[in-house]
């Protein structure tokens, strides 16, 4: 203050007033804007922010790597705080969920926003187990987990994967397929889990036994190509794929390997993202609304900072129909949104 006085030949005083709102003279005011842009200073929030008892800035946590899920959840909190005047400070981590270290990690990252005094925590939790870390950071700060398994006392909110799960096999169902194949998610993320579980519920509701899951080791389209390497097609005539990107490598292969999608097997796929309406064929698939996701989250800790209680959210799945599923007599599927289905609860 006292160097911007001397360049705009005015006291640290009046330079205290104009950043503290208090009274000062037009003329005055263009003299000190001046010189704080000739002296290259800026603004630090950093006395008002230590003061102050909220710092309208919220932590998001992504856990896992920067895939189509992720990066959806990101823009919509990215959206919805620039919505409301809030900071958004972002940590992702990309660990080996099963080593020994891994929930030190999480621990520094959750204490490394809670030093900065965020006034919330948004934490994506997809490993299993990983969830219960938030227990420890919940009584200090406002915390909202992205998982399909919140631990107790800490609001969640999750797209409903099992609910996605059953709808994309169900469709399979009423087209007459019988023989139906899982390619599973990596084994140990919760969405993973709940998708295994709605295709297995959706089968034993209509009487169907499930066939050998075929396992993905992540969720892209070089794990889809491997489980195709080891499918057998004159196994199943129908498939579910965990995602999108999954679906993509397995016809990609599957069509190198002589086999088309949907004249050989019927194929739906998880998540809706944009470029699944350019594949070939373009796929059926249930739709997981990732941005909404992130603007429900942000939303609910939104919520829990304002003094409000926030109830935990499933954002329900509707399943998009496109050419690559077909009925067994060779009738194609309707193309369209349908609804979601009157499903059990997950």
């Amino acid at each position: 203050m006292a160097d911007v006085g001397r360049a705009a030949q005015v006291s640290a005083q009046t330079v205290s007033r104009f950043y503290t709102g208090g009274y000062v003279s037009a003329e005055t005011k263009g003299r000190i804007e001046r010189a704080v842009r000739e002296l290259g200073y800026r603004h630090s929030r950093l006395p008002q922010i230590l003061r102050a008892q909220h710092t309208d800035t919220i932590g998001f946590l992504a856990m896992g790597p920067l895939n189509f899920g992720n990066t959806g959840i990101l823009t919509g909190i990215s959206r919805a705080a620039r919505a409301e005047g809030q900071s958004l400070l972002t940590a992702q981590l990309d660990l080996d969920p099963d080593a020994p270290s891994t929930r030190g990690e999480v621990r520094r990252a959750l204490g490394n926003f809670t030093s900065m005094r965020v006034d919330g925590i948004v934490v994506g939790t997809p490993y299993l187990g990983v969830e219960t870390v938030l227990e420890d950071i919940g009584a200090s700060v406002p915390v909202v987990s992205l998982s399909e398994r919140a631990t107790g006392g800490v609001t969640s909110v999750h797209a409903d994967s099992y609910g996605a799960a059953r709808l994309g096999t169900r469709h399979l169902l009423d087209l007459g397929h019988r023989r139906i194949l899982h390619l599973a998610g990596p084994g140990n993320r919760n969405e993973a889990s709940e998708r295994v579980r709605g295709y297995r519920d959706e089968l034993a509701a209509h009487d169907v036994d499930e066939l050998p899951l075929l396992h993905c080791a992540e969720w892209d389209a070089q794990s889809g190509a491997a489980a195709a390497e080891a499918a057998d097609p004159a196994t199943f005539t129908g498939v579910l794929s965990a995602n999108d990107e999954i679906a993509l490598g397995f016809v990609s292969v599957l069509r190198e390997r002589g086999f088309s999608a949907p004249a050989d097997f019927s194929i739906v796929g998880i998540d809706d993202m944009p470029e699944a309406t350019f594949f070939s064929p373009p796929l059926t698939t249930s739709r997981l609304d990732f941005e909404a996701l992130g603007e429900t989250a942000f939303r609910l800790l939104l919520d829990q900072i304002r003094g409000t209680s926030a109830a935990s959210r499933v954002l329900p799945s509707t399943l998009t129909v496109r050419s690559s599923t077909r009925a067994l007599d060779g009738r194609p599927s309707d193309s369209g949104v349908a609804p979601a289905a009157d499903l059990p609860a997950g």
